[in-house]
């Protein structure tokens, strides 16, 4: 999966396009003047920046996403794992558990049923 690294602003960003997409590039504006407090330039600069990216298209000013809000935080958790457990799941486990975190027994099951459709065999 490619790297996508976002600064806050633009992730806050990306989840109002997920959040109602597909939306006009008009209404984005009007959106992000209400909720961010931006001015319509800026609006757009991010726009073309995250469409760059590869992570939203506007096509005949529709912006629509490329990437998932899914995707895009699966990537994040991959990269987060890396760059602090080695790419280790188990060393990152142990760490969640030794932080005294306890499992409910529902959440125990789902881990095991991941675990097992996941599994190389």
């Amino acid at each position: 999966m490619k790297d996508y690294k976002l600064a806050e602003s633009e992730e806050k960003f990306a989840e109002l396009i997920w959040q109602n997409e597909p939306i006009g590039s008009g209404a984005l504006v009007k959106l992000c003047e209400k909720e961010m407090n931006w001015k319509k330039s800026t609006t757009y600069t991010v726009l073309k920046k995250l469409c760059e990216k590869g992570i939203f298209q506007n096509n005949n000013a529709v912006v629509s996403s490329l990437v998932t809000k899914d995707e895009y935080y699966a990537s994040q958790s991959i990269h987060f794992v890396e760059d602090n457990f080695g790419g280790s799941l188990p060393k990152f486990l142990t760490a969640f558990f030794i932080g005294g975190k306890k499992l409910s027994k529902h959440q125990a099951e789902e881990l095991k049923k991941l675990i097992d459709e996941h599994k190389e065999v």
